[in-house]
């Protein structure tokens, strides 16, 4: 019976192909007609990940799906734990969620059973990034204490290949805490040769500025051979431990407790350990929803503040992400309310946006009166300063 019914849908989507013809179409139709194609798409996906189980031949469902041999793998996979976790096999089944979505929930429910109704959850709201951020932390902190830090070391590689146009592509796969400041200094040294290209238009593609990852292949360049002069603004390795973990002696991780680089993951606490040898520590306390305000009226921000910020939100603290769009790439502070307008460099003004999501902001800001330019001396517009925009810090 559930033959015949594939069946019939497959004639009559075989037929709305044949009639479709797009350049037809308003563009509200096409939207419309789009979302109908996507969830017929996604409720044909639960059957691929249904069969998958039974059939267990990831060559078999690569040839027949015309997929890479690893998504068919994963499409097995997805099937295997889907039959146990019954808020993912609903949501896919009724056509809520996609089979990469779906994917990626089975993955972190695989790692900590019950993660897939908040995932499912998370899928339905926000885009896939987002979800596979938060499976991907979920995965983590469930294997932290299953020896991920000896697998983790273990998976360290590198690799290199040349391409069709002779560019040569390195590859490397670092621990968290060595990966990371690598990677805050690169995107240091980016924006200062973005900044010295902006000045320079003869270093500009026929006037146009340059995207922002073809200056990231220079300052990895730079990296390497010795050269690179930025400084990164931004704290480049944050490490929270909570305290029990000091106090037991850096040995283990348990329930309710942390040791991560916050929008990262896990690192172990031995690693911890030797990085607290040779840093500079600092105490955070929070509400459990909120951290410890603190508050300075320049556009500078101060290294407490700097440092809470890398933090995260409390009380999960991952890490840095765009507050519009969840992306976690080449993020920049924003002052909510304006320095312009008085706004102060504190932990409650300040959020994390994409460069993208920060120029919508500063644009918006604009629009709104809020940029009101600085008189020469560098002080607000006297207009400003008696309307009251500019607030006196607080004693």
């Amino acid at each position: 019976m559930n033959g015949a019914f594939v069946g019939q849908a497959i004639e009559l989507l075989e037929k709305a192909n044949a009639d479709l013809e797009p350049e037809l179409l308003t563009a509200a139709t096409a939207r419309k007609l789009l979302e109908s194609y996507a969830r017929a798409e996604k409720l044909a996906a639960f059957g691929l990940a249904a069969l998958a189980r039974k059939c267990d031949d990831a060559s078999e469902m690569a040839r027949v799906t015309g997929t890479s041999l690893g998504k068919a793998r994963a499409v097995v996979a997805t099937g295997k734990v889907m039959a146990s976790a019954g808020d993912l096999g609903a949501a896919l089944q009724q056509g809520h969620i996609s089979l990469d979505q779906a994917a990626e929930i089975a993955q972190a429910e695989e790692s900590c059973p019950g993660a897939s109704k908040e995932l499912v959850a998370v899928a339905q709201e926000a885009p896939l990034h987002v979800l596979r951020d938060k499976a991907r932390k979920t995965r983590l902190e469930a294997e932290q204490r299953r020896g991920l830090a000896a697998r983790q070391r273990a998976a360290r590689s590198a690799r290199s290949y040349s391409d069709e146009l002779g560019m040569v592509h390195v590859h490397l796969a670092l621990e968290p805490h060595v990966g990371t400041p690598i990677v805050a200094q690169a995107e240091a040294e980016a924006q200062r040769l973005g900044r010295a290209a902006k000045k320079d238009s003869s270093t500009s593609n026929n006037g146009a500025r340059e995207p922002f990852e073809r200056h990231l292949a220079d300052a990895y360049a730079a990296l390497l051979s010795g050269a690179a002069k930025g400084r990164a603004r931004r704290p480049e390795l944050v490490v929270l431990v909570s305290h029990e973990v000091a106090k037991r002696g850096w040995d283990d991780v348990r329930e309710g407790e942390v040791c991560k680089i916050p929008g990262v993951g896990p690192v172990a606490p031995r690693v911890a350990k030797e990085i607290a040898s040779d840093a500079f520590l600092s105490g955070v306390f929070y509400d459990g929803t909120d951290l410890r305000q603190l508050k300075r009226w320049s556009r500078s921000i101060p290294i407490e503040v700097a440092i809470a910020l890398e933090l995260g939100e409390p009380p999960g603290f991952d890490g840095v992400v765009c507050v519009d769009c969840g992306n976690r790439f080449r993020t920049e502070f924003d002052h909510v309310e304006p320095h312009a307008s008085g706004g102060p460099s504190s932990n409650g003004n300040l959020k994390p946006r994409c460069w993208g999501c920060h120029q919508a902001k500063t644009k918006r800001d604009r629009l709104a009166g809020k940029l009101t330019p600085p008189e020469p001396d560098g002080h607000l517009a006297r207009s400003d300063r008696l309307a009251g925009r500019l607030k006196p810090p607080e004693p």
